[in-house]
């Protein structure tokens, strides 16, 4: 019962956070380009990349923590549902140029943000303890 308790108020705490981040990027962002989202997504991308390197590392993390974090916290901050509708839109109104970014940035971004996030949970810590050698 805990996993789904853990797992759903890190939903809200993610929910939010994007609420937020779009709040702020709104404020100066007038563009028709969907940037809060595509921000929002390669956070999240990053952030799900590095917690998925990282956390192994704790070997006695509960997994409710780590579903909490993953499919709580990141599940809810980032949107492919939000994407997939603002995508229509643009396609809608024929900003068929910026739909075609908007796709291929998302898309390509986001599995590099994923990829740039799992190097550095898996690799941050070796440089910084051989630093300290």
């Amino acid at each position: 019962m805990i996993d789904y308790m853990i797992v759903g108020l890190a939903g809200i705490v993610g929910a939010l956070l994007r609420y937020y981040l779009g709040l702020f990027v709104s404020g100066w962002w007038n563009g028709p380009f969907p940037l809060a989202t595509l921000l929002t997504n390669m956070l999240g991308c990053f952030a799900l990349g590095w917690l998925n390197a990282y956390l192994p590392r704790w070997r006695n993390i509960p997994s409710y923590v780590a579903a909490g974090l993953g499919t709580g916290l990141i599940g809810s901050f980032t949107t492919f549902s939000t994407f997939s509708v603002e995508t229509v839109e643009l396609l809608r109104m024929s900003h068929w140029g910026t739909a075609l970014v908007y796709v291929f940035l998302s898309m390509c971004g986001g599995v590099l943000m994923a990829l740039c996030g799992f190097r550095l949970g898996r690799d941050g810590l070796r440089v910084k303890n051989e630093a300290a050698e």
